[in-house]
C-alpha cells in the first residue's frame, strides 16, 4: 500500500504532537514526579534527563529510521528490511504488548474521565450519582473504560490527518496550557513551598544510589513509549522531507516538559494535601503514587478547598484525560495499522475490531482485577516492553546497514553524515543501550 493511501501528517508540528502525545502519558503525571521526590529531587531530574538522552533518544531514532525507510508496521517492516526476518516476530510480539497494555490503561484512563464529569454532576446536585461515578466499583470501571475505547475508537477511525494529527494537535498545546495554569494556582497553597523544596533542590549524596540510577533508567525507557512499535508507526506516517534528527529532540523534549511540568504540579499539590490533613505516605514512608495518588490524595486536596475546589478538580483531571487519550492514540494505531496495511481492511471497521477484541481483554480485567491487572501490567511493562527494546536496539546497531541508516537520515538532513549524533549514534545502539535496557530488565528482578 502506497504511503498515500497510508495516509501522512501534513506538518512537522502535527507529527510532534502526535509523537509526544503517544509518548506523554499517565505515568509521566504520576510516576515521574514521585520517582523524582523519593530519588532526590533535582538529582534524579539531572539523571533521569541523561539516561533520556543516552537510552530513549538513540532508540527512538531507530524506531524513526525503520518506520519511515519501509513505510510499514513492524511486523512488515522488519520483513522487508535486509537481515530483518528473524525480527518479524518482534513486531507481532509488539502489536500484542502495546494492546494489552491499553487494556489495563484504559481502567485507569476510565477513572480520570469519571473523575473529570463528577465536579459537573455534583455541581447540579446529583450526589449519589456523582458518589458511584467515583466510587470505582466493577461496573463503573466498565463504563468508563469502555467510554475511553470508544472515544480512541472514534480518533483512530478518522485517519491520520482527521484523526491523530488533528485531535493530538488539538489536545497537547491544550494539555500544556492547563498544567502550567494549574502549578500557578497550587503554587499559592499552603504547604505547597514544603513540595516545592522536595521537588527542585538536589540531594546529590544519592546520586549514585542504585535505585535511583535504575528508577531514571526505566522512566527514561517507558516515558518514550519505546519498543512496542507505536513510534515506528508514527514514523510511517512523516515525509521525506522532515528532519528525523531534529524531530526525535523535540519529541523527546515534549516528553521530559511535559513530566517535568508535572512534577512542579503533583508534588507541591501532594503536600498541600497534607496541610490539610491528607495523608501522604504509605505503611513504608514512601509517597503515594500511582492510583492512590490521581484518586485518593488528590480528591481530598480539592474537596478541601471549598467552592473553587471542584473547579480545579475538573481542570486536573481533564489533563489527565487527555494525557490518557493521546497515549492511547499510538497504542491502538499499531494493531490498527497492521490490519490496514497488511489485510486491506476499512481503517473504520480495523478501528473497530481491534478496538474492539482489547476493549474485551480489558473487561475481562476489570471483573478479575485482584488476579489480572497486576499480571498484565507487570508482564506488558516489565518485561516485554524492555525485550523488545532490546531487540529494536540490536536490529538497527547490529544488523542494519550503516549505509541504510545514513541514507534515511539524510533526507530531511544532508549534512548528517558530518555531525556529532551520526558519529555516536550507531555505537550508543551497539554497546550502550543494550547494556542499559537489559539493566532496565534486571531491575524488574532486583526492586520487585
Amino acid at each position: 500500500m502506497s504511503s498515500s493511501s497510508r495516509g501522512q501528517f501534513t506538518s512537522s508540528f502535527g507529527f510532534v504532537m502526535a509523537a509526544a502525545g503517544s509518548a506523554v502519558g499517565l505515568a509521566n503525571i504520576w510516576g515521574f514526579p514521585t520517582q523524582a521526590a523519593e530519588n532526590g529531587g533535582a538529582a534524579f531530574v539531572l539523571i533521569y534527563i541523561l539516561l533520556t538522552f543516552l537510552v530513549g533518544y538513540p532508540v527512538l531514532m531507530a524506531e524513526f529510521v525503520i518506520g519511515r525507510n519501509t513505510r510499514a508496521t513492524p511486523p512488515q517492516a522488519y520483513a522487508k528490511m535486509e537481515g530483518g526476518k528473524p525480527f518479524v516476530w518482534v513486531g507481532f510480539v509488539g502489536i500484542f504488548t502495546v494492546g494489552c497494555i491499553m487494556s489495563f490503561y484504559s481502567i485507569i484512563a476510565g477513572g480520570m474521565i469519571g473523575f473529570f464529569i463528577e465536579p459537573v454532576v455534583r455541581l447540579i446536585g446529583m450526589h449519589g450519582m456523582a458518589d458511584w461515578i467515583i466510587g470505582q466499583s466493577e461496573y463503573s470501571n466498565a463504563l468508563f473504560s469502555t467510554l475511553f475505547f470508544i472515544m480512541t475508537i472514534y480518533v483512530i477511525g478518522h485517519g491520520v490527518q482527521n484523526g491523530i494529527e488533528k485531535w493530538s494537535s488539538r489536545f497537547m498545546p491544550t494539555l500544556f496550557v492547563l498544567i502550567v495554569l494549574l502549578v500557578i494556582y497550587v503554587f499559592t497553597l499552603d504547604g505547597a513551598s514544603e513540595g516545592i523544596v522536595v521537588y527542585l533542590v538536589p540531594d546529590f549524596s544519592k546520586i549514585f544510589d542504585p535505585k535511583l540510577i535504575t528508577s531514571a533508567l526505566g522512566q527514561a525507557f517507558f516515558s518514550l513509549s519505546l519498543g512496542v512499535g507505536g513510534m515506528m508507526v508514527y514514523a510511517s506516517y512523516c515525509g521525506d522531507k522532515e528532519n528525523l534528527v531534529k524531530l526525535g529532540w523535540l519529541v523527546t523534549l515534549c516528553d521530559f516538559s511535559v513530566a517535568f511540568l508535572a512534577g512542579l504540579l503533583i508534588i507541591p499539590a501532594m503536600y498541600a494535601a497534607a496541610a490539610t490533613g491528607t495523608e501522604i505516605f504509605d505503611s513504608t514512608g514512601s509517597l503515594l503514587s500511582g492510583p492512590n495518588l490521581i484518586f485518593q490524595v488528590l480528591p481530598a486536596l480539592f474537596k478541601s478547598m471549598g467552592a473553587v475546589g471542584w473547579a480545579v478538580a475538573f481542570f486536573f483531571f481533564l489533563c489527565m484525560t487527555i494525557a490518557a487519550l493521546t497515549s492511547a492514540f499510538g497504542m491502538l494505531e499499531v494493531p490498527v495499522a497492521y490490519l490496514v496495511d497488511s489485510k486491506n481492511i476499512n481503517r473504520v471497521k480495523a478501528s473497530w475490531i481491534t478496538g474492539g477484541f482489547f476493549w474485551a481483554i480489558s473487561i475481562l480485567i476489570v471483573f478479575n482485577s485482584k488476579a489480572l491487572f497486576g499480571l498484565v501490567a507487570t508482564a506488558t511493562t516489565q518485561y516485554s516492553q524492555p525485550l523488545l527494546g532490546l531487540a529494536i536496539a540490536i536490529f538497527v546497531g547490529w544488523v542494519v546497514k550503516k549505509d541504510v541508516l545514513l541514507s534515511e537520515l539524510k533526507k530531511g538532513n544532508p549534512e548528517i553524515e558530518q555531525t556529532f549524533f551520526f558519529k555516536i549514534w550507531p555505537i550508543f545502539l551497539k554497546f550502550v543501550c543494550p547494556i542499559l535496557i537489559s539493566l532496565i530488565f534486571l531491575q524488574a528482578f532486583i526492586f520487585n
